[in-house]
């Protein structure tokens, strides 16, 4: 039987819960009055459960790994997405006939773009990694909630009317890490 080590916190709770960090470290949380054998039992009828999830830290810990750039390609690529959006920004504006305000370039972790209510669109720079067509469905994708802040059917329709083929573009981003 392979032990594994774990951290066990007593909270004033109800039940015992079990959590993987993302460095892979497990922490048991349990009731005040938890006796630890009783702690240690969960977690070995959990263990499965747990080893699965130390895997998928892992993997996560070396993907995030082989996604870091120098900070010279870093900074080369941020430069080069401050020129791209830009002008995509502007080519589609004009052609969806909107205005907008303020355009940023920022690293946001769970967003690939943003359109605040006073028309400043925000955009995260690792699209200039991915190719042009996804780049320019979510500089369209934001434009179009200059006309509709939501995502209804009348949002999708104005998008298709840019580009019909935004499934496409969309699915594609969701499969690589976008959050649309």
């Amino acid at each position: 039987m392979s032990e594994i080590e774990y951290q066990l916190i007593r909270t004033k709770r109800k039940s015992i819960a079990i959590q993987v960090c993302r460095d892979g470290s497990v922490v048991v949380r349990a009731p005040l009055g938890c006796p630890a054998e009783q702690a240690a039992e969960f977690v070995e009828r959990k263990k499965e459960w747990i080893l699965r999830n130390q895997q998928k830290q892992r993997e996560q810990l070396m993907q995030r790994g082989r996604q870091e750039l120098p900070p010279e390609d870093r900074e080369r690529m941020i430069q080069e997405a401050c020129r791209a959006f830009p002008r995509r920004v502007a080519f589609y504006a004009e052609k969806m006939g909107v205005t907008y305000g303020r355009i940023t370039i920022r690293e946001q972790k769970t967003r690939w773009g943003s359109c605040s209510g006073k028309g400043n669109l925000n955009f995260n720079w690792k699209l200039i990694r991915m190719p042009a067509e996804i780049l320019d469905y979510v500089v369209v994708h934001e434009l179009a909630h200059r006309m509709e802040m939501n995502h209804s059917s009348r949002f999708y329709r104005i998008v298709a009317s840019v580009l019909p083929d935004y499934k496409a573009r969309e699915r594609w981003l969701k499969e690589h890490g976008g959050e649309y």
